[in-house]
């Protein structure tokens, strides 16, 4: 089974050092990115942990297939206690900065302690250095890339930046890297930030070569891409936003509702008809990404994806495109998951009643970004100030509902509650199959959660090998079994394991915290039959009926972070 080659860097910024560690046999078994980041966290982070204290650390890991030219390739993963849900967590972002990362040398780096000044952290493959960021308090994420810029070689796709809500400690806080592109869900920004960390840049001439990948394969998919005529290249994710209105999957009005009857003036084809160029992440040819421009005001920024449609769009009651481009743009210089941020603001316009108020949308991102007013309470997430606002509490495990609604697609709204990660869209991604958005004969009926739980456990073990790869999940598409075996030198029921055992890790480090079955059952809605395939998920993966993992399943093989 492929890998990724290189030891692990442990920065303790407390003290501002450095040391090298081999991890041989944690990559091995784990591949890299968010298999070798979550091994990493489960055994060196401790259980009672403070999400925002010295002790929590941020993994960031590459893996074997960004020294690879393979499209779907141009991401990489950040994995710690998130603070948002005070779980282990795991990120992944695309862009630029994988490559500048494997050249390093590094398999994974990871950030523990705290400073006490705001610093920036380069490191390349001669060593550590720190300088400091005093200066930078406060300052965007474009400011900080200008500043980089000017004082160093090295560009935006070299960085991995907190804006002012990570240095806030706002817990649904990004990490944003190649100026754009976001560590989004969780609040690891906050985590980066509570340490002080304003910046990272990773550089260097020391790409470890991967062996045993099959190059005809890599140039196969590669060249499906470029062919591809998929409408994802012209409107990314919001290609679904038509569909997903029209089946009744589209949150809407602080989830009151299931569809936006303007969907049209904000979803694929006003994307379409803002963007300007092709955009892409790096070696990769299927350039999904959604550079927009209003020429009348002159607004650029990245997108909005799907789900950024949602949140600031249908279920704010905004119909307004350019409105939602600047609510994007506002999220990505201040570096906050626009999910959540979205979300949480759509709470309060509830409360206020004043859904569709632009203008109050756009100051209550800058507020809950720099945690001024109102924006200190909403920093802290629905789950944390639903009664407050008077609210009802759309979140699962502390995050904010993405879209693909679970009261249609029940398949999903199972995907939902089993998740790790809480309300996340991507964890297992079952809404593909129940759309569906797959070939007819991998399409599930999607009504109903009986018999589901199998094929989730399938998907959600994929999932993990493809941020421990590290895949973009559109690569799906040009992936079956056969092609998986192929490309990580393995069999497909060995990924399945190693996927398996991901999940593992994450869920019992999360039980040792308080999490189980409870916390599965506790959508904001009702799915007839929930109960009992939660108990068949639980008995596929080989758990407790109760939802937590026998330590059995759970070995620690790694040095004590404390040794």
């Amino acid at each position: 089974m492929i890998h990724t080659e290189g030891p692990l860097l442990s920065i303790d910024v407390s003290d501002r050092t450095a040391s090298e560690a081999a991890i041989d046999d944690v990559l091995e078994s784990y591949i890299g990115g968010r298999g070798v980041g979550t091994k990493l966290a489960h055994d060196r982070i401790p259980f009672d942990a403070d999400p925002l204290g010295p002790e929590n650390r941020l993994v960031f890991a590459t893996g074997p297939l960004q020294t690879s030219i393979m499209s779907y390739t141009g991401r990489m993963s950040c994995t710690g206690l998130s603070p948002l849900t005070d779980g282990l967590l795991s990120s992944n972002a695309g862009g630029f900065m994988s490559r500048p990362f494997a050249d390093t040398g590094y398999a994974a780096v990871e950030i523990a302690g705290a400073s006490d000044e705001l610093v920036g952290i380069h490191v390349t493959d001669e060593g550590v250095t720190f300088e400091s960021a005093a200066d930078l308090e406060g300052a965007t994420v474009e400011e900080t890339v200008d500043h980089i810029e000017a004082a160093t070689d090295l560009d935006v796709e070299h960085t991995a930046i907190v804006g002012p809500a990570g240095e806030n400690e706002v817990r649904f806080a990004s990490i944003m890297t190649s100026g754009s592109r976001a560590f989004g869900r969780g609040g690891l920004g906050a985590v980066l930030g509570s340490k002080n960390v304003k910046y990272l840049t990773f550089d260097g001439d020391s790409r470890r070569p991967v062996e045993g990948i099959d190059e005809e394969l890599v140039m196969d998919i590669h060249s499906e891409a470029s062919e591809s005529g998929s409408p994802m290249k012209d409107a990314g994710t919001t290609s679904v936003s038509d569909y997903a209105n029209s089946v009744g999957a589209l949150p809407t009005k602080y989830f009151s509702e299931l569809s936006y009857d303007k969907v049209d003036q904000i979803g694929s084809s006003a994307v379409i008809e803002h963007k300007y160029k092709k955009g892409t992440c790096s070696s990769c040819a299927f350039a999904c990404k959604l550079p927009t421009r209003d020429e009348e005001t002159g607004l650029e920024t990245e997108g909005p994806e799907f789900e950024t449609m949602m949140a600031f769009g249908s279920n704010a009651l905004v119909d307004d495109f350019v409105a939602i481009m600047k609510s994007n743009e506002l999220c990505d210089q201040l570096g906050l998951d626009t999910i959540s941020c979205g979300d949480v603001i759509a709470a309060y316009l509830e409360s206020e009643d004043e859904f569709g108020n632009v203008d109050l949308i756009h100051d209550l991102i800058e507020q809950i970004a720099h945690r001024d007013g109102i924006g200190d309470t909403l920093a802290e997430g629905i789950d944390r100030v639903h009664d407050e606002l008077g609210v009802e509490n759309w979140s699962m495990k502390g995050m904010e509902f993405a879209a693909h609604d679970g009261r249609t697609l029940n398949g999903q709204g199972l995907g939902y509650a089993t998740s790790n990660r809480g309300a996340d869209h991507m964890y297992g991604e079952f809404y593909h199959h129940e759309y569906p958005l797959v070939p007819p004969a991998e399409a599930v009926d999607a009504d109903g959660v009986a018999g589901k739980s199998e094929k989730l456990v399938e998907l959600e073990n994929k999932n993990a090998i493809h941020d421990s790869g590290v895949l973009c999940k559109f690569a799906s598409s040009n992936l079956g079994p056969e092609r998986y075996a192929r490309l990580f030198d393995t069999d497909w029921e060995t990924l399945q394991s190693v996927g398996g055992r991901i999940v593992d890790l994450e869920r019992h480090f999360n039980n040792q915290r308080g999490f189980d079955r409870a916390d599965d059952d506790d959508l904001p809605y009702e799915l007839e039959g929930l109960g009992e395939e939660l108990s068949a998920y639980y008995d596929h993966r080989g758990w407790n009926d109760d939802g937590t993992v026998p330590n059995e399943h759970v070995e620690t093989s790694f040095t004590p972070a404390d040794d």
